[in-house]
């Protein structure tokens, strides 16, 4: 048995699809191709113990079968990722299996991680630890870590390069639904046609999109120490911020308002230009649309730009909104193609060098409206979802907070130690002024 701090791995295996699935290399698009190198996204899922003293309770047996079950449908997960003899990146869909491991802790409960903030020590513990830059790495790998208390972790490392969040949300409600339902289980089956986002030939990108568009981020050594730190707007908050927004969507209403007291905790000069940088699902922008349950990275990376006088202006967020829905707005057919055709023709690196943003930079990434407490093994939903870290300096995650907080929407920062105290401030401070 592996020791890794106070969690124990005590059982390790390969979990391969439970009936034949087709044996191809999977071609990447140009969008996929821009997350290879940002290796495994690490997800974490918690679980209170069981109220009804079920003695199956997150039963390992069963997890394996389900997940046998769905990597059938979604068995691009139980490949490999190499290389082809064109020297392009694919997925090898050779069955292999996705790594499963059992943990348990002996000191921990789920109590003890009730703040739930993502940190390098929650994934070393609760996430299998993966290396991306071996060869043939593995695409997808499962943690299931039982606690002290009864409860349970599900903690998943899955390659960027195979999917995005929506698509990983496909996976997972298979996986559950099979473990729920067995037999029974309705799966909705993912779309593998990648080549519905390849480049036009020859590639074509339109000059008016580069506006809008931000393929790459310029990731320097930080200043001093960043932190990471977890803020709640409730309801009746996230409520005000979209009236005062004129009506502006979640997103748009909470990204201007995180945009304006970043740049006023970071004190950035009136005159010096910030941008907002976001990345944005293309599924519903493309004409026609991607297929239902596209199954692949259908995400471009947008950026809202302004004179720091402007957004932090008095009285200015709905401004502030409109400048972040403008650009949304611009998101059509045309642009998505100029961002595809622009990747396949630099070969554009996504992978962020470890450092942070620009002080003048905010990047805001968003799991709004993803179905994250839905995933009920058999067992009841988790009290929390989350990626498991979170350590680049200029980084927000935004995600609906979980019915056990009320609602509303979780802001995980990763920001400078030294500014996050002010932002705190101004967060709530200016919310509470935007509410009266």
């Amino acid at each position: 048995m592996d020791r890794i701090g106070e969690v124990v791995v005590a059982e390790s295996c390969l979990v391969m699809p439970s009936s034949e699935t087709p044996r191809r290399a999977l071609w990447l698009s140009p969008l996929d191709l821009f997350y290879a190198n940002r290796g495994h996204i690490p997800l974490l899922y918690f679980y209170r113990p069981s109220s009804s003293g079920a003695t199956d309770f997150f039963d390992v047996t069963r997890l394996k079968a389900a997940l046998s079950k769905a990597l059938v449908p979604f068995y691009p997960l139980a490949g490999r990722l190499d290389v082809g003899q064109d020297g392009r990146l694919q997925i090898n869909c050779d069955g292999q299996g996705a790594l499963f491991l059992v943990a348990h802790t002996s000191s921990l409960t789920v109590e003890d991680l009730s703040d739930f903030k993502p940190s390098p020590e929650l994934r070393r513990l609760l996430v299998p630890h993966l290396n991306s830059a071996e060869a043939a790495p593995i695409i997808c790998a499962i943690q299931v870590t039982f606690f002290r208390c009864g409860g349970v972790a599900i903690g998943a490392a899955l390659h960027h390069v195979a999917l995005d969040g929506n698509a990983a949300s496909y996976f997972f409600r298979a996986w559950t639904a099979f473990c729920r339902d067995g037999e029974r289980a309705v799966v909705d089956l993912p779309c593998h046609d990648r080549a519905l986002l390849s480049a036009r030939e020859p590639p074509v990108v339109r000059p008016d999109a580069l506006s809008v568009l931000c393929p790459s981020l310029n990731l320097s050594e930080a200043s001093g120490p960043v932190a990471t730190e977890v803020f709640l707007l409730g309801k009746d908050h996230v409520s005000a911020l979209k009236r005062i927004c004129g009506g502006a969507t979640t997103f748009c209403a909470v990204s201007a308002h995180m945009w304006r007291c970043m740049c006023l905790a970071r004190r950035l000069l009136p005159g010096s230009t910030t941008r907002l940088v976001f990345p944005a699902n293309v599924r519903r922008s493309l004409n026609p649309p991607l297929p239902d349950r596209y199954f692949g990275n259908a995400v471009v990376i947008l950026a809202a730009a302004g004179k720091t006088q402007d957004i932090i202006a008095a009285g200015g967020l709905a401004s502030v909104a409109g400048r972040i829905r403008g650009v949304i707005g611009r998101m059509d057919d045309e642009v998505v193609r100029s961002a595809v055709d622009q990747l396949e023709l630099v070969k554009i690196d996504g992978r962020p060098a470890r450092g942070s943003l620009p002080a003048t930079d905010l990047r805001v990434i968003s799991w709004l409206g993803m179905p994250l407490y839905d995933k009920d093994f058999r067992w009841g939903k988790p009290v929390a979802a989350l990626r498991a870290e979170s350590n680049y300096g200029g980084f927000v995650h935004l995600m609906d907070a979980s019915p056990q907080e009320g609602g509303g929407v979780r802001v995980i920062v990763c920001a400078e130690a030294a500014i996050v105290s002010d932002f705190k401030r101004l967060l709530y401070a200016n919310l509470q002024h935007s509410v009266l």
